[in-house]
């Protein structure tokens, strides 16, 4: 099997302008099955890299499965830093056997293999946590405002002994995730619930469930999410019969309101590339869906984030690519039970299920413990919550 690209690769070391680097077209074995890389019978001969293009979208112009371009370009062993390739290289498809490029200027940057710029926001602004109590949280806002922006004071009750300068991110806890086992059901259960002002679930509504509800004694708490307002500086402490510290909001972002939290401001190790490469382990069907759709309210399309229910613990990292599906009903056969049987009053009718549906493609670019952020990559559908991911490659 093909070493994964998502492994630290070397810089290519330049060789003399206009020497082209071969490129072999291999049968990849993917998973537990073997997918044979296929061409597009309308393939152009070559292909000149342009400014703005993704290695994703330059593969899906000449390969059935764009996702597996890394794979393709690592076949051949010499090539250390198979995605390194720049706008003005010219890509050759003129043989089917094989895939070359000629080396163009390098004025530019190398093609990224999704846009960074699409992602950047998401990248900076959400994350999970396990819990949100503890940490420091707006009590009060500059001249008892309701919300507050750049340029205004907000009043942290948590900072004690924290002294002046100190830069801290603004956050809001906006749902919380939950998984419950149900244990000879086909699928397990996601919750996903707003949250309120506080980081509390509002009462009786803002619960999205997957499907049906049914009781179960194992529960788990997957995390918090956590979405960036604003950052700030520790201006005062709580000096002087003072309970609450000053904190000066200094960057442009969103409001500010009470009962936001605060976290300190830290550099993240974020991926500046994203590989795609299938999942490392298999899971069982209706352990990994799709529990929410970032700043919409159930459904999304291309470019579009969702949280999934799985992360590093499933074995999940940036770049890792998954198909996602509608799951299929199942209905009353009314053939075979009567036209005018009522649907409703079926409990114990036969029941016929349907095929899942295939909805697009996800790739991963950020991952925590028990959950990930996807990028939509395609779809030919919208993608909502409680869809089904898959291996990238699955029939069915």
């Amino acid at each position: 099997m093909l070493e994964r690209v998502s492994k630290t690769l070397r810089p290519v070391v330049p060789r003399a302008r206009g020497v082209r680097t071969m490129f072999a077209v291999a049968l990849l074995t993917v998973a537990s099955f073997a997918a044979a890389v296929e061409l597009r019978g309308d393939h152009p001969d070559t292909y000149v890299v342009k400014r703005g293009d993704t290695l994703w979208d330059i593969a899906g112009r000449f390969l059935q499965r764009p996702w597996l371009w890394p794979e393709i370009w690592q076949a051949n062993p010499q090539v250390k830093n198979p995605h390194l390739i720049y706008p003005g290289d010219v890509l050759s498809l003129a043989y089917l056997d094989r895939v070359a490029v000629q080396p163009g200027q390098r004025a530019e940057g190398p093609v990224n293999a999704v846009n960074l710029s699409e992602i950047e926001p998401f990248l900076k602004d959400l994350r999970i946590v396990d819990s949100i109590d503890g940490l420091p949280y707006v009590v009060g806002l500059e001249d008892d405002r309701l919300r507050s922006t750049r340029g205004q004071v907000a009043y942290i009750k948590g900072l004690e002994g924290i002294p002046a300068g100190q830069r801290y991110l603004v956050v809001r806890a906006e749902k919380r995730y939950r998984f419950v086992e149900r244990a000879g059901l086909c699928c397990d259960l996601f919750q996903s619930e707003d949250l309120d002002a506080r980081g509390d679930t509002f009462r009786g509504t803002g619960e999205f469930w997957t499907n049906a509800v049914f009781p179960s004694k194992n529960t788990e708490m997957l995390g918090y999410e956590l979405i960036t307002q604003t950052t700030g500086t520790v201006t005062r402490g709580e000096v002087a019969g003072i309970q609450a510290s000053t904190l000066l909001l200094d960057a442009e972002g969103r409001d500010v309101r009470v009962g936001d939290r605060l976290v300190p401001v830290e550099a993240q190790p974020y991926d500046l590339q994203f590989f795609p490469h299938p999942p490392k382990e298999q899971q069982k069907y209706g352990r990994l869906t799709v529990m929410s759709v970032a700043d919409k309210y159930r459904t999304g399309g291309p470019r579009d984030v969702i949280a999934i229910s799985g992360g590093a613990r499933e074995g999940i990292d940036n770049g890792t690519v998954f198909s996602m599906w509608r799951r299929g009903s199942s209905t009353v056969d009314n053939v075979r039970d009567g036209l005018d049987k009522d649907e409703s009053l079926t409990l114990f009718e036969s029941k016929v299920r349907l095929p899942d549906e295939f909805a697009g493609h996800a790739m991963v670019f950020r991952t925590f413990n028990n959950v990930s952020y996807a990028l939509v990559m395609s779809s030919v559908k919208p993608t909502q919550i409680g869809y089904e991911l898959k291996h990238p490659d699955a029939p069915y």
